[in-house]
Protein backbone atom coordinates (compact mmCIF):
# COMPACT_ATOMS: atom_id res chain seq x y z
CA UNK A 1 0.00 0.00 0.00
CA UNK A 2 1.25 3.20 -0.98
CA UNK A 3 -0.21 6.80 -0.70
CA UNK A 4 0.56 9.44 -3.41
CA UNK A 5 0.31 12.84 -2.52
CA UNK A 6 0.25 15.16 -5.62
CA UNK A 7 2.90 17.34 -6.48
CA UNK A 8 2.47 20.17 -8.83
CA UNK A 9 4.97 22.77 -7.59
CA UNK A 10 2.44 24.43 -4.97
CA UNK A 11 1.40 23.66 -0.90
CA UNK A 12 3.15 22.32 1.88
CA UNK A 13 3.32 18.67 1.04
CA UNK A 14 6.29 17.62 3.25
CA UNK A 15 4.05 17.98 6.34
CA UNK A 16 0.96 16.01 4.55
CA UNK A 17 3.84 13.43 4.16
CA UNK A 18 5.16 13.58 7.45
CA UNK A 19 1.98 13.16 9.07
CA UNK A 20 1.28 9.76 7.25
CA UNK A 21 4.59 8.74 7.90
CA UNK A 22 4.12 9.10 11.24
CA UNK A 23 1.08 6.90 11.34
CA UNK A 24 2.96 4.52 10.03
CA UNK A 25 1.73 4.65 6.03
CA UNK A 26 3.85 5.03 3.00
CA UNK A 27 3.37 8.48 1.73
CA UNK A 28 5.77 9.63 -1.22
CA UNK A 29 5.72 12.89 -2.93
CA UNK A 30 4.98 12.53 -6.55
CA UNK A 31 4.90 13.89 -9.90
CA UNK A 32 4.91 11.45 -11.92
CA UNK A 33 2.34 10.16 -13.86
CA UNK A 34 3.10 6.31 -13.24
CA UNK A 35 3.37 6.87 -9.14
CA UNK A 36 -0.29 7.88 -9.10
CA UNK A 37 -1.78 4.77 -11.12
CA UNK A 38 0.57 2.39 -9.32
CA UNK A 39 -0.73 4.06 -5.75
CA UNK A 40 -3.37 2.49 -3.70
CA UNK A 41 -4.75 6.45 -2.50
CA UNK A 42 -4.29 9.59 -3.98
CA UNK A 43 -3.76 13.24 -1.61
CA UNK A 44 -4.22 16.19 -3.45
CA UNK A 45 -2.83 18.84 -1.02
CA UNK A 46 -2.38 22.60 -1.61
CA UNK A 47 -1.42 26.12 -0.75
CA UNK A 48 -2.23 29.42 -3.02
CA UNK A 49 -3.93 30.53 -6.35
CA UNK A 50 -6.63 27.54 -7.75
CA UNK A 51 -5.51 29.02 -11.38
CA UNK A 52 -1.48 28.81 -10.72
CA UNK A 53 -2.52 25.07 -9.47
CA UNK A 54 -4.62 23.83 -11.79
CA UNK A 55 -2.01 25.35 -14.99
CA UNK A 56 0.61 23.07 -13.36
CA UNK A 57 -1.69 20.02 -12.98
CA UNK A 58 -2.34 19.89 -16.29
CA UNK A 59 0.90 20.81 -17.74
CA UNK A 60 2.22 18.04 -16.04
CA UNK A 61 -0.65 15.50 -17.16
CA UNK A 62 -1.74 14.61 -13.62
CA UNK A 63 -5.50 16.24 -14.13
CA UNK A 64 -5.79 13.65 -16.63
CA UNK A 65 -4.22 10.77 -14.17
CA UNK A 66 -6.10 11.88 -11.75
CA UNK A 67 -9.55 11.20 -13.06
CA UNK A 68 -8.89 8.36 -14.23
CA UNK A 69 -7.53 6.64 -11.36
CA UNK A 70 -10.88 8.01 -9.74
CA UNK A 71 -12.61 6.27 -12.16
CA UNK A 72 -11.01 3.15 -10.95
CA UNK A 73 -12.22 3.52 -7.60
CA UNK A 74 -8.84 4.80 -5.73
CA UNK A 75 -9.69 6.53 -2.75
CA UNK A 76 -9.43 10.42 -3.65
CA UNK A 77 -8.60 12.82 -0.88
CA UNK A 78 -8.31 16.90 -1.69
CA UNK A 79 -7.14 18.82 0.95
CA UNK A 80 -7.56 22.82 1.18
CA UNK A 81 -6.81 24.16 -2.39
CA UNK A 82 -7.03 20.59 -3.33
CA UNK A 83 -10.37 20.52 -2.48
CA UNK A 84 -11.19 23.52 -4.33
CA UNK A 85 -9.54 22.21 -7.38
CA UNK A 86 -12.62 19.04 -7.07
CA UNK A 87 -15.58 21.10 -8.20
CA UNK A 88 -16.19 22.62 -11.80
CA UNK A 89 -14.81 25.96 -11.66
CA UNK A 90 -13.19 28.77 -8.98
CA UNK A 91 -14.42 32.17 -9.71
CA UNK A 92 -10.77 33.34 -8.07
CA UNK A 93 -9.13 36.41 -9.58
CA UNK A 94 -11.51 35.38 -13.22
CA UNK A 95 -13.19 31.74 -13.66
CA UNK A 96 -11.23 28.50 -14.13
CA UNK A 97 -11.76 25.11 -14.74
CA UNK A 98 -11.39 22.56 -11.99
CA UNK A 99 -11.39 18.89 -12.17
CA UNK A 100 -14.92 18.69 -12.50
CA UNK A 101 -15.10 15.73 -9.86
CA UNK A 102 -17.46 17.22 -7.87
CA UNK A 103 -20.66 19.57 -8.91
CA UNK A 104 -19.82 22.99 -7.51
CA UNK A 105 -18.35 26.37 -7.62
CA UNK A 106 -15.53 28.38 -5.77
CA UNK A 107 -16.35 31.57 -4.42
CA UNK A 108 -14.49 34.33 -2.19
CA UNK A 109 -16.05 34.32 1.38
CA UNK A 110 -18.51 37.44 1.43
CA UNK A 111 -18.55 38.58 5.08
CA UNK A 112 -17.74 41.36 7.14
CA UNK A 113 -15.46 39.13 9.26
CA UNK A 114 -11.76 39.27 8.62
CA UNK A 115 -10.74 37.30 5.67
CA UNK A 116 -8.44 34.78 5.22
CA UNK A 117 -10.59 32.70 7.49
CA UNK A 118 -8.21 31.62 9.79
CA UNK A 119 -8.15 29.14 12.81
CA UNK A 120 -10.07 25.99 14.65
CA UNK A 121 -13.59 26.09 13.88
CA UNK A 122 -16.46 23.73 14.43
CA UNK A 123 -17.82 20.84 11.81
CA UNK A 124 -21.76 20.26 11.58
CA UNK A 125 -22.26 16.84 9.89
CA UNK A 126 -24.59 16.71 6.99
CA UNK A 127 -23.70 13.17 6.51
CA UNK A 128 -20.82 10.70 7.78
CA UNK A 129 -18.95 8.61 5.87
CA UNK A 130 -15.60 6.22 7.24
CA UNK A 131 -13.39 9.54 6.82
CA UNK A 132 -14.68 11.09 10.24
CA UNK A 133 -15.19 7.60 11.95
CA UNK A 134 -14.38 7.85 15.58
CA UNK A 135 -13.72 11.68 15.36
CA UNK A 136 -15.25 13.24 18.88
CA UNK A 137 -13.91 16.36 18.51
CA UNK A 138 -14.94 17.99 15.65
CA UNK A 139 -12.67 21.17 15.69
CA UNK A 140 -10.14 21.64 12.57
CA UNK A 141 -7.75 24.22 11.92
CA UNK A 142 -8.68 26.77 8.55
CA UNK A 143 -6.66 28.93 6.61
CA UNK A 144 -8.33 29.72 3.39
CA UNK A 145 -10.09 33.13 1.56
CA UNK A 146 -12.24 31.34 -0.90
CA UNK A 147 -15.06 28.24 -0.37
CA UNK A 148 -17.32 25.77 -2.40
CA UNK A 149 -20.71 27.20 -3.38
CA UNK A 150 -23.68 25.33 -5.37
CA UNK A 151 -22.97 21.88 -4.22
CA UNK A 152 -25.31 19.21 -4.26
CA UNK A 153 -26.58 18.23 -0.75
CA UNK A 154 -25.73 14.90 -1.39
CA UNK A 155 -22.53 15.65 -1.30
CA UNK A 156 -21.89 17.59 1.48
CA UNK A 157 -20.49 16.23 4.35
CA UNK A 158 -19.91 18.95 6.60
CA UNK A 159 -20.47 22.60 6.77
CA UNK A 160 -18.96 25.66 9.09
CA UNK A 161 -20.46 28.94 10.24
CA UNK A 162 -18.04 31.78 9.29
CA UNK A 163 -20.33 34.87 8.76
CA UNK A 164 -22.56 32.36 7.71
CA UNK A 165 -22.54 28.57 6.53
CA UNK A 166 -20.15 27.34 4.32
CA UNK A 167 -19.17 23.69 2.90
CA UNK A 168 -16.30 22.33 4.87
CA UNK A 169 -15.77 18.97 3.54
CA UNK A 170 -17.44 17.13 0.67
CA UNK A 171 -17.70 13.34 -0.27
CA UNK A 172 -18.92 11.57 -3.45
CA UNK A 173 -18.17 7.49 -3.89
CA UNK A 174 -14.81 7.18 -3.47
CA UNK A 175 -13.47 11.15 -3.65
CA UNK A 176 -13.34 13.38 -0.04
CA UNK A 177 -12.49 17.08 -0.08
CA UNK A 178 -11.61 18.59 3.07
CA UNK A 179 -11.54 23.08 3.39
CA UNK A 180 -9.61 22.64 6.81
CA UNK A 181 -5.93 21.11 6.97
CA UNK A 182 -5.92 17.71 8.78
CA UNK A 183 -2.05 17.76 8.90
CA UNK A 184 -2.36 20.82 11.35
CA UNK A 185 -5.14 19.78 13.11
CA UNK A 186 -3.76 17.85 16.18
CA UNK A 187 -4.40 14.40 17.05
CA UNK A 188 -7.77 14.87 15.66
CA UNK A 189 -6.34 15.48 12.42
CA UNK A 190 -4.26 12.58 12.54
CA UNK A 191 -6.99 10.38 12.95
CA UNK A 192 -9.02 11.62 10.18
CA UNK A 193 -5.84 10.85 7.69
CA UNK A 194 -5.60 7.51 9.28
CA UNK A 195 -9.27 7.23 8.66
CA UNK A 196 -8.37 7.75 5.11
CA UNK A 197 -5.40 5.56 4.68
CA UNK A 198 -7.81 2.43 5.66
CA UNK A 199 -10.22 3.39 3.07
CA UNK A 200 -10.22 0.36 0.92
Amino acid sequence: MMIAIVDYGMGNLRSVQKAFEYLGYDAAITDQTKSLAEASHIVLPGVGAFRDAIAALKQKGLDEVIKKEVAKGKPFLGICLGMQMLFDKSLEDGEYEGLGLIGGEVVRFETELKIPHIGWNTLFYNKRTQLFNGIEDNNFYFVHSYHAAKVAKEDVETTCVYGYEFVSSVNRDNVWGVQFHPEKSGDTGLRLLKNFGEIK
